[in-house]
C-alpha cells in the first residue's frame, strides 16, 4: 500500500508541475461556499470566514494561479448554489449517490471521524431515546439539506423540523419546539464548546448510529471539467499523501488521514 502511494505522489505531482507551468496560463477565481459550521468552517460577527477548507484553499493557492471568493451561506444555501453552479467548490460534503449526479467530488476526504449519529434532547424533557423506534412521535430538528444515515434520511413516517444551522436546531429544541436534534457526536461537543452553547441544559439519548463519516471537497460539476478544477484535483491528492493536508486540519481537531482514506 505504501508503495503504491508513493508511485500516485510521483505522478499527481508530475500532472500538477506540468499544468502549473503552462505558458500564459491566465489567474481564473475559485468561489468556495463556507457555511457556518464551528470549528470546521465559520462566518464571524464581521462577516470573516475560516476553517479548514479555508485554510486548505489558502495553501493551494500558494502553488496553483486562481484568486479565492469566500462566499458565506447557510449549509442548504451552499449546497443549493454548489448544484446549480452558482459557486465552485464547497467543503464538508458527505458522499451520496444523489449528490454525485450534481457535484464532483475530490478524493480523498479530508475529513474522516469514527463517530456517532446522536439525538440530544433537554435535559429536563424525561425523554429516553432507547432504540430507533422510540424515534417515531417526537419532534426532531435537523439541519436543511444535511445527510445523516440511510434509515434515517429516508424515513418518512418521522417527524423532521429542517432549519438552516445546527445553532438554529439546538435553539429550538432549548425553546420546546422540538423534542430533539439529530447530529455527529464528535462535531457537536466540539462545535457546542466554540459556540458557547449550554451543553450542560442538553443529554444525549441512549440510541446511536455508530459510523465513519467521511466530509469531502465536492465541485460543481460546470467547474470539475476545467482545467483549473483538474489541478486542484491533483493537488488535493499529493497534500493528502505526502501528509500536507494532515498538518492543515490539526489545528481543528481533526483526526489524520489514514490510508484506508488515500486508497478512495
Amino acid at each position: 500500500m505504501r508503495f503504491i502511494v508513493y508511485i500516485f505522489i510521483i505522478f499527481a505531482f508530475i500532472n500538477y508541475a506540468y499544468a502549473a507551468n503552462e505558458p500564459n496560463a491566465a489567474v481564473q477565481k475559485i468561489s468556495l461556499a463556507v457555511d457556518h459550521a464551528p470549528p470546521y468552517s465559520q462566518i464571524n460577527q464581521n462577516g470573516e470566514v475560516s476553517g479548514a477548507i479555508v485554510d486548505i484553499f489558502r495553501e493551494m493557492k500558494k502553488q496553483l494561479p486562481f484568486k479565492l471568493e469566500l462566499v458565506g451561506c447557510p449549509f442548504s444555501r451552499c449546497v443549493r448554489m454548489l448544484e446549480q453552479g452558482e459557486v465552485n467548490a464547497m467543503g464538508g460534503l458527505i458522499l451520496t449517490p444523489m449528490r454525485q449526479q450534481v457535484m464532483q467530488f475530490v478524493t480523498p476526504p479530508y475529513m474522516v471521524l469514527t463517530s456517532s449519529f446522536v439525538f440530544y434532547a433537554r435535559e429536563d424533557s424525561q425523554l429516553q431515546i432507547n432504540n430507533y423506534d422510540d424515534l417515531y412521535g417526537k419532534k426532531i430538528a435537523i439541519m436543511r439539506g444535511a445527510v445523516h444515515f440511510k434509515r434515517f434520511d429516508e424515513d418518512d413516517e418521522l417527524t423532521k423540523i429542517a432549519v438552516l444551522t445546527e445553532s438554529t436546531a439546538i435553539n429550538l429544541l432549548l425553546k420546546g419546539r422540538a423534542d430533539l436534534v439529530i447530529a455527529v457526536e464528535d462535531t457537536a461537543d466540539h462545535a457546542m464548546s466554540v459556540l458557547n452553547q449550554p451543553a450542560n441544559k442538553l443529554v444525549k439519548m441512549q440510541y446511536r448510529f455508530n459510523d465513519t463519516i467521511y466530509g469531502y471537497l465536492a465541485l460543481s460539476k460546470q467547474f470539475s471539467v476545467t482545467p483549473l478544477a483538474q489541478r486542484v484535483d491533483a493537488l488535493m491528492k499529493t497534500m493528502a499523501a505526502t501528509g500536507q493536508l494532515n498538518t492543515l486540519i490539526a489545528p481543528y481537531e481533526l483526526p489524520p488521514i489514514n490510508e484506508q482514506a488515500l486508497s478512495f
